[in-house]
C-alpha cells in the first residue's frame, strides 16, 4: 500500500482487456490507493478532466488504468512516471503509443516502463511477432521492401502453432 503514499510517483497501468482494468482496479481499492479509468466509453470531456486532474492534482489519482487503444489517442499522462503494460498485443505501435503517454514534454520525473510476459505461454509467441513487425516496419522505413500493417494468416499460424 505505501509504494505510492506519500512520494513523487504515480502509476499508469495499460492492458487492452477492460476486465483486467476492473481487476486491477479492485485490488488497489482494496488497498486504498486511489485511481482514475480512461476506456472507449469515457467521454472526451470527463477523459481530460481525469487527465488533468491525474497530471496536477496531488491529492488526485495515484493510479490512472488505461485501456490500449483509448491510450493510443493523444492522451499525455506526465503526472505518471511508471507504467505497467499488464498484457502483449500484436501490434507493437500500440504498446509505444501508450508508453509514449508519460514520456513526452513536459516531463519532470524519471520514467521507469514495466512489460508483464507470462513465460510459456502465447505471449511469447506474440513477442517473436512483435519483434517481426518491427522488424518489418523498420524495412518499409528503410525503403527495403512494402509490407501490410494487418495481421495475416501466416501470423496467426505462428501464435496458435498451426
Amino acid at each position: 500500500m505505501g509504494y505510492f503514499k506519500g512520494e513523487n510517483k504515480q502509476g499508469v497501468v495499460v492492458s487492452q482487456w477492460t476486465k483486467m482494468l476492473e481487476i486491477v482496479g479492485h485490488h488497489l481499492s482494496d488497498r486504498g490507493i486511489s485511481h482514475a479509468v480512461i476506456q472507449g466509453n469515457i467521454p472526451a470531456k470527463k477523459r481530460m478532466d481525469l487527465v488533468d486532474d491525474f497530471n496536477m492534482n496531488p491529492d488526485g489519482a495515484q493510479v490512472m488504468l488505461v485501456s490500449l487503444r483509448a491510450g493510443g489517442v493523444g492522451l499525455n499522462l506526465i503526472g505518471g512516471n511508471h507504467l505497467f503494460l499488464l498484457d502483449s498485443h500484436w501490434n507493437p505501435a500500440l504498446e509505444e503509443q501508450a508508453c509514449d503517454r508519460i514520456y513526452r514534454i513536459g516531463q519532470s520525473k524519471n520514467v521507469f516502463i514495466y512489460r508483464f510476459l507470462c513465460k510459456d505461454t502465447i505471449e511469447e509467441k506474440i513477442l517473436g511477432l512483435q519483434t517481426s513487425k518491427l522488424s518489418l516496419a523498420k524495412a518499409v522505413l528503410t525503403g527495403c521492401e512494402a509490407t501490410s500493417k494487418k495481421l495475416t494468416l501466416n501470423d496467426l499460424r505462428m501464435i496458435f502453432g498451426v
